[in-house]
């Protein structure tokens, strides 16, 4: 689906449709929180959310040692990654498959990481909340998407009406 111009005196509407890759990217970059879902233990749906990061072509996620949801990754990799707005309505669900490129440890690769989304979440005081914490081992996922969906927009999709 591309986007379509709001109808004369719905400019309230904005941009309605898919958002090109530009726009997917843009949107990624600002400190919206995502809700990830994985299955736990009993296969049940758990939904967290978390801080993400994306590279253009997959979600980064920095779980804590002790998080639950660290371990239903790296258990069942199939995933689903949802980040949105209010608003512009702006969203993007993916469903993923969950890479383990780290288990929990100190000064990983997750470092970096977590540093970007410190700053993209908290301003910059995102390095003041972190740096009492580096002394806590982290994991580090991508989540590869499998299909990605995203809208933009205040109206239904051709395919609702």
């Amino acid at each position: 689906m591309t986007e379509t111009p709001a109808p004369e005196g719905e400019d309230w509407r904005g941009k309605v449709g898919s958002m090109a890759g530009d726009e997917v990217s843009a949107f990624l970059a600002e400190g919206h929180i995502a809700r990830l879902a994985c299955l736990d233990e009993d296969g049940w749906p758990y939904a967290v959310p978390c801080w993400h990061e994306w590279d253009g072509s997959s979600f980064w996620v920095v779980p804590r040692a002790r998080a639950a949801w660290a371990r239903y990754l790296a258990a069942e990799p199939r995933c689903a990654i949802t980040v949105d707005e209010a608003g512009t309505q702006r969203k993007v669900v993916a469903q993923t498959r969950a890479v383990l490129v780290e288990e929990p440890c100190l000064n990983g690769r997750w470092l970096p990481i977590a540093e970007r989304m410190s700053v993209r979440y908290l301003g910059e005081n995102g390095p003041r909340y972190l740096e009492p914490t580096l002394d806590k081992p982290r994991w580090l996922f991508r989540l590869d998407p499998v299909k990605l969906t995203t809208w933009q927009g205040n109206d239904w999709a051709e395919r609702y009406k």
